[in-house]
Order: C-alpha cells, then structure tokens, then sequence
C-alpha cells in the first residue's frame, strides 16, 4: 500500500542499467505510479519519463541502442516529454564521454562527460549540492548522495541548474527547457533528493 493515495504515473525507463528499485520505492512513498518501459514496453510519449541510469557511459549507450529505445527516448524528449535523468541518465543526454571514447550520446545537450583528474576516484558518499546562480531554481542548497568518476561539462553554463564541489567544481544538475538531471542520486538523498523529486513531479502536471 503507497504512503499516499496514488493520483499520478511515469514511465521508468528499465533497460537493466538502472537501479530502478530505490527509485520505485521513492515514487511509491510520494504516492506515484511507475511502469516500467524500455525491454517489452516502449516509451509511450504521454506520460514524463525518469531513466536512473547506472553503469559506464558506452554499456549503458548499447542497452538504449539494443532496446530499441534509444531514438524513442530522443522522439519523445524532442516532443516536450518531462525527462528526468539521474547519474548515467544525466551523462548520456551529453555528446559523448571520455570513458567510452567513440560512442556516441544522445547529444540533446552540446558538450561532453569528462573524468575527474585527481583526488579519490570514484567519488563515493554525500557531497554537498547548490543551485547555480545563472539559473532560476527556487530550490536551495543540500547534501545528496554521488557515485561517479565521471563528470557533466556542459557547453552552455545556461543549462547548469546545480554545482558540487570534488577536487574540482562541478555540474551536478542540468535544467534545458523539459529536461532535468541531476549526477547524484536524489531517491538515495533523504529528505533534500525526495523533495528535488517531488519538485519535478510537480513541474510535470
């Protein structure tokens, strides 16, 4: 039985590169329907669309491509579909990735996923999270929860909706027209990451 009465539903694009059951259980505790999308389901393109990718850039790349869902997935972003990208999910909307040189990402967003260059590789635990200035996001600062080696550095600074620090700063959340995405993951974040999800859930009505 959900928390709260469930009132409305997104697609969770499953792909078996995404840790799809602590977000399921996020949404299911703020009272969202999920349904499962990308291995015997495709996108539908009518309802918002979160894709907790995990894994290395070019894995996760060749499941999108082997699940038929990877031009389905650009279509309906393309479409004003709300998207939400997490981790993976955030670095593949890039052109593509240092860590699979060659591989090509869904180049929704111009620039590239590059490796961090010192200090302790992967980062891993809690770090903490502010909204960039060049944005309009009402949402103040955090602590949320990486696991990353690799880093978003978009062309546009305009597109930036949070920075982190790590040996470097950092974009660890991207906001472009019907796009979010954040590197860390927000369903793992305690009461800051479930109140960023149900910011966007609300965004989506």
């Amino acid at each position: 039985m959900n928390n709260k009465e469930c009132k409305r539903a997104i697609e969770l694009l499953d792909i078996g590169a995404g840790n799809t059951g602590s977000v399921r259980r996020c949404l299911n505790r703020l009272g969202i329907e999920s349904i499962s999308v990308g291995k015997d389901r495709d996108i539908s393109g009518t309802l918002p669309v979160i894709f907790p990718g995990v894994g290395s850039f070019g894995a996760v790349m060749r499941l999108l491509e082997a699940s038929g869902q990877k031009e389905r997935l650009v279509e309906v972003i393309n479409d004003g579909v709300p998207y939400l990208g997490i981790c993976v999910g955030m670095q593949v909307l890039l052109e593509g990735s240092e860590e699979s040189p060659g591989v090509a990402g869904l180049g929704l967003i111009e620039g590239m996923v590059k490796k961090f260059d010192s200090g302790k590789v992967p980062q891993i635990g809690w770090n903490l999270v502010e909204p960039h200035v060049a944005t309009e996001n009402k949402k103040g600062s955090g602590y949320a929860y990486f696991v990353n080696s690799y880093y978003a550095d978009p062309n546009n600074e305009a597109v930036i909706s949070h920075r982190s620090q790590y040996y470097r700063n950092f974009a660890s959340g991207i906001k472009k027209d019907n796009i979010t995405a954040y590197q860390f993951h927000p369903e793992r974040s305690g009461d800051y990451g479930e109140s960023l999800m149900e910011s966007w859930l609300d965004a989506t009505n």
